[in-house]
C-alpha cells in the first residue's frame, strides 16, 4: 500500500517548499495538489497556480512522486497544458503523474465567462481532452480536429522524460469515465460514491468502493485491459469516516481498503479552520507510526 498527501496550493514561497520537502522526508510515496483557480471556502483566500507550485515542488524534492489531483478541461486547453506537463516532467526528472477528471460545476466552470457545461458536454469534453493529451504527450508533432478541441502541428519537443508519456491517474465514478481510465490510465482515482458521502457506516463506504472496483474490473475486461495493471487510488476526506483520529484508526482504515484492492490512499495535509482541520499533532503521529505499520502488512 502506498500513502500520498495533498498539499493545497495555499502556502507562499519558502513555506510551500518546506512543506513539500517535509512530505518527502516523512516518507510519503506521493504528494499532490489540487488544480483549480479557486475552490469552495478558499475562494477568497490565498490560492496559487498549480503548475508553478509543482515546478517549485520539483526543485525542492528529489524522490517523491508529484502530481495534480485532479486537472480538468474546465479552464485548460490540451495543447498549452501538454506543454506545461512535459516541462514539469523534465523539471522533476520524470516524477510527475497527471491526475485528470471531468471537472464539476464550481467556480472553475464559469470563471472564463461562459455558462457551465451540461453533464453530457462535460463528459464528452473530458473524453476528447484526455485523448488529445495522450496524443500530444507521445508524439513530437500533433494535428487534431475534434468536436471541442483542435491542434495544428503542435510541437512537444523534447517530449516526456517518462515513456511513452507522463502517466495518467483518471478520476471517475461512472461507466464512461471508468472507460477512459481503462483505456488511458496508469491509475484510477475515486473518493467514494458521490451520491452517498455522509451519514453511513464505515462498512457502507467500503462496500461502495468495492462495488466501484468491481465495475472497473468489468470495464477493463471488456476493453481487453488487465485490471491488475491499473493502480487504484482512494482520495481520503470526502466521507465522514474518522480515520485520522488516531494511529490505530488509520491503520485499520488502510487495512480495510487494501483488502478490497485499493493500492494507494491519499490524505490531506491539515489546514486549520477548514474542512481539512485534522489535529496536526495526531496527524504527525499517524505519519510517523502509521506509515511503517501499513507498509509492513
Amino acid at each position: 500500500m502506498r500513502i500520498g498527501v495533498v498539499i493545497l496550493p495555499i502556502y507562499p514561497g519558502n513555506e510551500a517548499r518546506a512543506r513539500w520537502r517535509d512530505a518527502e522526508a516523512a516518507g510519503f510515496d506521493s504528494a499532490w495538489t489540487y488544480d483549480h483557480l479557486a475552490w469552495r471556502t478558499f475562494r477568497d483566500r490565498t490560492w496559487f497556480g498549480t503548475v508553478p507550485t509543482l515546478a517549485a515542488a520539483a526543485g525542492a524534492t528529489a524522490r517523491i512522486r508529484l502530481g495534480t489531483l485532479v486537472s480538468s478541461p474546465n479552464f485548460r486547453h490540451p495543447v498549452t497544458f501538454a506543454k506545461d506537463v512535459m516541462t514539469l516532467d523534465d523539471l522533476s526528472d520524470g516524477r510527475i503523474t497527471l491526475g485528470i477528471g471531468a471537472g464539476g460545476t464550481g467556480f472553475d466552470a464559469t470563471v472564463l465567462g461562459r455558462e457551465a457545461w451540461s453533464p453530457r458536454e462535460r463528459q464528452e469534453r473530458f473524453e476528447e481532452f484526455v485523448d488529445l493529451l495522450d496524443r500530444l504527450l507521445t508524439a513530437p508533432a500533433t494535428t487534431y480536429n475534434g468536436r471541442y478541441y483542435a491542434a495544428d502541428e503542435a510541437r512537444m519537443i523534447p517530449g516526456c522524460v517518462q515513456h511513452p508519456r507522463v502517466p495518467f491517474a483518471v478520476a471517475a465514478t461512472g461507466p464512461r469515465g471508468m472507460r477512459v481510465a481503462a483505456r488511458y490510465g496508469r491509475a484510477w482515482v475515486t473518493f467514494g460514491d458521490p451520491r452517498r458521502l455522509t451519514d453511513r457506516t464505515p462498512a457502507d463506504y467500503l462496500a461502495d468502493v468495492a462495488d466501484q472496483i468491481r465495475r472497473l474490473g468489468d470495464i477493463c475486461a471488456a476493453d481487453d485491459r488487465d485490471p491488475a495493471g491499473l493502480d487504484r487510488v482512494l482520495l481520503h476526506g470526502s466521507t465522514d469516516e474518522r480515520s485520522l483520529d488516531s494511529v490505530d484508526a488509520f491503520v485499520d482504515y488502510v487495512g480495510r481498503y487494501a483488502e478490497i484492492g485499493i493500492t494507494e490512499i491519499v490524505v490531506h495535509l491539515p489546514v486549520p479552520g477548514t474542512v481539512f482541520d485534522t489535529d496536526p499533532g495526531v496527524f504527525d503521529r499517524v505519519v510517523a507510526e502509521g506509515l511503517p505499520q501499513v507498509r509492513a502488512r
